[in-house]
């Protein structure tokens, strides 16, 4: 079986190892511009080591984002700092990825470290938030717009302009993001999705959004780049989204042409129970992986290098996605590599560190 430190080749794109930088929001951005805390933060994680390096989620929309704070690739002006993130990416050995989002009604809220409520123009918010039916994420939140069928076409539209700004910036891996109960999660979820019409009630009609977004992406995205996709593996909720709901995507989504099903799950609704633990959500990138017969990555308090390497020495994912233990240790692969006995140079400049 594979381990932590084979290389993975999917579609033309080569990985140096099964380790990935998992998008995490930053909350520094000024109307969407990635700037020199991207520039670091994302490029010291190539100097640390991992095979892929994904950006935070990037809206496709101004009045997708989660906060004012949030990266966009929404224009063509986005395209050029993003570009130089990618150049210094790749010249450290990693592969630069970029997930596109729209937060759809959990939009325009203050940064966590700001309390992370609601925010309207006031306070650098906008109005309407937009998702597949008119109701609001909980009591705070503003009741959003549910998108008409044209609304439906501009999102659409969106998310494919989105992926031609990131082809001119270089990045080589798209992830459409469909998890957290942001905007696709929203027409999946039966919890969040009321509609009647073409895209709502029957699971064929819940899909049908994500369906066409991926198939339009695809048209625009080289044949030799792979597209992932995140999904929320279930709601944890009875009457949601599930596991049985995610295999049964899963083996669409491949014909569609998608590459790598990025196996995360909740989000949609607040105040519900996970069991949250070490690993609690390997089983669904598991399952997917076998029953779906599709590549998947797992996420989910992944820390230890023993823990990451049985992940895939076991089939249960083809590569891991790290968080918080990467903010906690950008050179986390480094050191990972030294704790399981395997070659894994640092850069020259820190072999000392080691000696």
């Amino acid at each position: 079986m594979a381990h932590l430190f084979e290389p993975l080749k999917i579609r033309e794109v080569s990985f140096r190892n099964r380790i990935a930088v998992s998008p995490m929001c930053q909350y520094s951005s000024t109307d969407g511009y990635a700037n020199d805390w991207h520039l670091v933060h994302l490029t010291t994680r190539a100097v640390g080591g991992a095979g892929l390096v994904f950006t935070e989620a990037a809206a496709v929309e101004p009045r997708g984002r989660i906060s004012p704070e949030d990266l966009g690739i929404w224009s063509d002006e986005h395209i050029e700092t993003l570009a130089k993130i990618v150049e210094l990416v790749d010249n450290f050995g990693a592969v630069a990825g970029i997930q596109l989002a729209h937060a759809g009604r959990k939009a325009s809220t203050a940064k966590p470290s700001q309390g992370g409520k609601a925010v309207d123009e006031s306070q650098g918010g906008w109005r309407p938030v937009v998702s597949s039916s008119a109701i609001a994420f909980n009591q705070d939140s503003p009741v959003p717009e549910a998108l008409s069928l044209q609304g439906i076409q501009e999102v659409i539209n969106a998310f494919v302009q989105a992926a031609k700004r990131s082809l001119q910036a270089g990045f080589k891996v798209v992830e459409i993001h469909a998890a957290h109960g942001y905007l696709l999660h929203q027409f999946l979820s039966p919890l969040s999705n009321q509609r009647t019409d073409d895209y709502g009630g029957s699971f064929d009609n819940r899909t049908r959004l994500v369906r066409e977004v991926v198939q339009a992406v695809r048209e625009v995205w080289p044949e030799a780049y792979p597209l992932w996709v995140r999904i929320s593996a279930t709601d944890w909720v009875d009457q949601g989204w599930d596991i049985e709901q995610s295999i049964a995507f899963s083996k669409i989504l491949k014909s569609l042409g998608v590459d790598l099903i990025d196996c995360s799950s909740g989000g949609i609704i607040p105040g519900v129970k996970i069991p949250v633990k070490p690993g609690y959500q390997i089983q669904f990138s598991d399952r997917i992986r076998r029953e779906a017969n599709i590549l998947t990555g797992a996420v989910g308090l992944i820390t230890s290098p023993e823990q990451a390497d049985q992940i895939i020495r076991t089939g249960a994912a083809d590569i891991v996605l790290l968080g918080r233990e990467l903010l906690r240790n950008p050179y986390w692969p480094h050191s990972a590599a030294k704790e399981l006995g395997l070659d894994q140079p640092w850069p020259v400049q820190y072999e000392r560190a080691w000696v």
